[in-house]
């Protein structure tokens, strides 16, 4: 297991240096930001939308530039990071928070997305962050994860230039797409994109829609 302790502090760390190196989503590839605004077009004006993860913002400020009508709303485990977040993010609710245990009500969200935010987790604590998401998602409420696609655990050492390390783990888009499918969502999306030039490994991406119960007919409409 991989100490969350640990993690929090890593980037308390480098939070001031990581939100001056990616400012913003210039760094994805076109490919991943058109699965984001994909994401983004299925959830209905007025929507509530939580970047579970957010560091310093850069998602959160791509999602209100593409679709100003929704809530944003965001969570990050570091304080520091989530100060970052405030600074550049005045339209979204921000609060401190494990995506193992979030901060937010049953049924609250229409959409969650995990843009490289689980990839401190282990599988069975993946599968409690998906459990987590299933709680607080609506009915069709969606969930989008980016991560590391492979097996295993990698060292970062002097994470974004400081004397801290931390370690991620790789996850198969399939491990992933069928842990959230036991919880009964609908996986729309499931896919691996090489590795372009400055990243080391195969990229991961699950889109996938929370089920709509026979007993609550009504979709997703906002939160």
């Amino acid at each position: 297991m991989i100490s969350r302790g640990a993690t929090r502090a890593a980037y308390d760390t480098v939070a001031a240096d990581y939100a001056a190196l990616l400012p913003d989503a210039s760094f994805e590839a076109p490919d991943d930001v058109a699965l984001i605004d994909r994401f983004l077009d299925l959830l209905p004006s007025g929507a509530r939308v939580v970047d579970a993860g957010c560091g310093a913002g850069r998602m959160l400020r791509l999602m209100h530039d593409r679709r100003p009508d929704l809530r944003t709303a965001g969570i990050d485990l570091s304080p520091r990071m989530i100060e970052q977040a405030r600074a550049g993010c005045p339209f979204a609710d921000l609060a401190v928070g494990d995506l193992g245990e979030l901060p937010l009500p049953e049924r609250s969200a229409a959409g969650l997305l995990a843009w490289y935010s689980v990839i401190h987790a282990t599988p069975d604590e993946l599968a409690v962050i998906a459990a987590e998401f299933a709680r607080v998602s609506m009915p069709g409420g969606l969930v989008l994860l980016g991560f590391q696609s492979g097996s295993g655990t990698r060292r970062i050492e002097r994470a974004y230039g400081h004397d801290v390390s931390l370690d991620a783990v790789l996850h198969e888009p399939r491990d992933v797409a069928a842990t959230f499918a036991a919880l009964g969502f609908e996986v729309l999306e499931q896919f691996e994109r090489p590795a372009r030039d400055g990243e080391r490994h195969a990229q991961g991406f699950v889109l996938a829609r929370r089920e709509v119960s026979p007993r609550d007919p009504t979709a997703a409409a906002g939160g």
